[in-house]
């Protein structure tokens, strides 16, 4: 890899990554342990290695699999620190002969469209319990829950719901996530900004995104 810090480009086509996607900025995997016992002998060999890394990520515990997730916490991106510690899990749960399922990972964002976000910003932080994370968006800080982020309106949009999900889901699955939701009933309102993110909506007009790292900036890709 060069010096400088990957892309997302460069981490989605790395051939020692093909366990891991990016998603909202960090590498995801998760290995199907399919046991208590192995997941968490597995989880105490990503800790050794994480220690030795100097390197940690976050690690989900469930009793058939395993979620990993890594992101530089301390320059908020990711970087070849992230890389590095993405191939050693690969190759520890190669060792202890369990597989990775990239493509069941995922994460999801609640976003509210607003007028005025600094008027409802305090709101929304208090009766959620959560802290501000960069410009109008809240997050968990435990991470465990959706963030919440505002998207700003130029005028009301009345017979508009004003939450939406954004559903972001491994780039290589993102057509299929939304010719399913197609076929289960729901509607395109606009594909217009697809890769990085379709509109759908389902039989009432409640609305979702799905959404990828693909054709945003700095993501590494080359213009078409």
């Amino acid at each position: 890899m060069p010096s400088t810090d990957p892309t997302h480009h460069d981490l989605s086509t790395d051939p020692e990554l093909g366990d891991w996607r990016v998603i909202l900025d960090r590498l995801h995997t998760r290995l199907l342990t399919g046991d208590f016992a192995t997941g968490a002998r597995l989880v105490g060999r990503i800790a050794e290695v994480a220690d030795g890394l100097g390197h940690h990520p976050d690690v989900d515990l469930r009793y058939a699999h395993v979620t990993v997730s890594t992101v530089s916490h301390d320059v908020g991106r990711l970087t070849g620190r992230d890389r590095e510690l993405a191939v050693a899990v690969s190759r520890l749960a190669r060792a202890e002969g369990v597989e990775a399922a990239p493509h069941q990972v995922s994460a999801v964002e609640i976003a509210l469209d607003v007028l005025d976000a600094p008027a409802v910003e305090p709101f929304w932080a208090a009766v959620l319990g959560y802290e501000t994370d960069g410009e109008h968006q809240l997050r968990d800080a435990a991470g465990r829950l959706a963030p919440l982020w505002f998207q700003q309106m130029q005028e009301p949009r009345p017979g508009r719901g004003r939450f939406h999900l954004d559903v972001n889901v491994p780039h290589d699955i993102a057509r299929q996530r939304v010719d399913d939701a197609l076929a289960a009933g729901g509607r395109l309102v606009t594909d217009e900004f697809a890769p990085s993110w379709w509109v759908l909506a389902d039989a009432e007009g409640n609305e979702v995104c799905v959404c990828t790292w693909q054709g945003r900036e700095g993501s590494g890709e080359q213009p078409v």
